[in-house]
C-alpha cells in the first residue's frame, strides 16, 4: 500500500495557542515504536499539558498522550512515554539558547503524518498573562463581529 502524500493531523493543540505567545516554530520527526504509530493512525493522541525540552545535546518530547494499540500485544508502549525528536543540529542550538533565556519554553502545536512519516510541530513559546489572554478574545470577537457584519452587509446589497 503506498504512502499517503501531504499532511494528515492528527493530534492539536489548541490552548497552546490561548495561552503562549509563540515565536520560532520547527518541525521535528519523532522517534517512535510499531504501536504508537499504529494508534496514531487511527488518530488517538493529545498533547494536553505536554513539553519539550533539550537534555544533552537532544530534544525529548514529554507528557504527550498516546493510548495503547487495541490490538497490541506484550510489546505494547508506555501511554506517557519520553520520546526522542529529530532536529538538525543547528535547530537544536538554537532551541537550547531560546530556552536558556528565562520564561521561554518549546510546545508542541501539533502531532501529524507528513508524506508518511511522523512528525510533530514544536514552538518556542512564552507564557500569556491573565490580561494577554483577555485581549486576544477581545480581539478576536471584534474580528468575530465585523466579518459578520460585513457579510450582512454584502448580502443586503444583491
Amino acid at each position: 500500500m503506498p504512502r499517503p502524500k501531504g499532511r494528515v493531523l492528527v493530534a492539536q493543540n489548541r490552548k497552546a495557542r490561548h495561552d503562549y505567545h509563540l515565536h520560532d516554530r520547527f518541525e521535528a520527526g519523532m522517534v517512535l515504536t510499531g504501536t504508537e504509530v499504529k494508534s496514531l493512525r487511527l488518530g488517538r493522541a493529545s498533547l494536553v499539558d505536554a513539553f519539550a525540552t533539550v537534555d544533552d545535546g537532544e530534544v525529548w518530547l514529554r507528557n504527550a498522550h498516546i493510548p495503547e494499540y487495541a490490538f497490541g500485544t506484550w510489546t505494547n508502549h508506555a501511554t506517557r512515554r519520553t520520546r526522542k525528536l529529530l532536529l538538525h543540529r543547528k535547530e537544536i542550538a538554537k532551541l537550547e539558547r531560546e530556552t536558556n533565556s528565562s520564561g521561554q519554553t518549546i510546545v508542541p502545536l501539533a502531532i501529524y503524518f507528513s508524506d508518511g512519516y511522523a512528525k510533530v510541530e514544536l514552538a518556542v513559546a512564552t507564557g500569556k498573562k491573565d490580561w494577554d489572554k483577555r485581549q486576544t478574545i477581545a480581539a478576536r470577537d471584534v474580528e468575530r463581529d465585523t466579518r459578520r457584519e460585513l457579510a450582512e452587509r454584502n448580502r443586503g446589497r444583491r
